[in-house]
């Protein structure tokens, strides 16, 4: 039978003490005891991350071939490589950037090494296991062995020359206005100190000009230096033929000559 009166110390919903009768000592003990003792209850759950997690899009075979298709066509003629032609890394890639260069041809490059998804992908999207592959108008030509093979018949160089655009027409583009400046940018925005300041030379002229923007061409950018041996710009030209850059419209302006040069007078 219970002592009356009796004490139950609960837990977690558990009696962890009982103490029958008026005992107070025993009863001041026990409440120290259990309150200086940690709690062995469940653990609490971690709070939640506040960050989400934003998911990894895969692609999909169809739009992986879809950015495969967007790579090839980048450039006419179109090398699948492991590096870059400055720093090829691999002995395949590296004979075929030395066989280029011997040819002098134009080509652009991918490097599978910084895209696994693109090294994997386009050995069957072409159905060709092993790389450099070359492409030339969005076809696959092949790798090194069927490069060398056309290379020796002669007519790996017609393949390369046949497909990329025909150079510019540099005369046609000197002439295209009387007075043509070849710059960096275009008159509302130039993209140079020398442009802009050729630009503002001019405006007080009011005459009447044409411009190209280089940065819209790079074969004009580089050919025009060679065709004009004029190695920076910009450059004018009148009825065709080259004046100079800024330095030599500054020296007209301060002569005097300038409006009528530029007028061909």
């Amino acid at each position: 039978m219970a002592a009356v009166p009796t004490f139950l110390f609960f837990k977690n919903g558990k009696v962890i003490k009982r103490i029958e009768g008026a005992k107070a000592a025993d009863v001041t003990k026990a409440v120290k005891n259990l309150a200086s003792q940690k709690s062995t209850g469940p653990a609490r759950p971690p709070p939640s991350s506040t960050v989400a997690e934003t998911p990894v899009h895969q692609e999909t075979p169809d739009e992986l071939n879809a950015r495969l298709k967007k790579i090839i066509n980048l450039s006419p003629v179109m090398l699948f490589m492991k590096g870059d032609p400055a720093a090829p890394k691999c002995g395949f890639s590296r004979q075929t950037v030395e066989m280029f260069s011997n040819l002098n041809a134009k080509y652009g490059t991918f490097d599978i090494l910084t895209d696994d998804a693109v090294r994997q992908g386009l050995k069957t999207y072409s159905n060709w296991p092993t790389y450099p592959q070359l492409y030339i108008k969005g076809e696959l030509v092949g790798g090194l062995d069927i490069l060398k093979e056309l290379n020796e018949d002669g007519e790996l160089k017609t393949m390369l020359t046949d497909a990329m655009p025909a150079p510019p027409d540099f005369n046609a583009l000197i002439n295209k206005a009387p007075l043509m400046i070849f710059m960096k940018g275009n008159p509302a925005e130039p993209k140079c100190g020398f442009s802009r300041t050729l630009i503002q030379i001019l405006s007080e002229t009011e005459l009447s000009y044409d411009t190209f923007d280089i940065f819209s061409d790079d074969d004009v950018r580089q050919g025009l230096k060679k065709f004009s041996n004029w190695p920076t710009y910009p450059q004018v030209y009148v009825k065709g033929e080259l004046i100079g850059g800024l330095d030599i419209i500054k020296e007209l302006k301060d002569s005097g000559d300038l409006i009528s040069t530029l007028k061909g007078e």
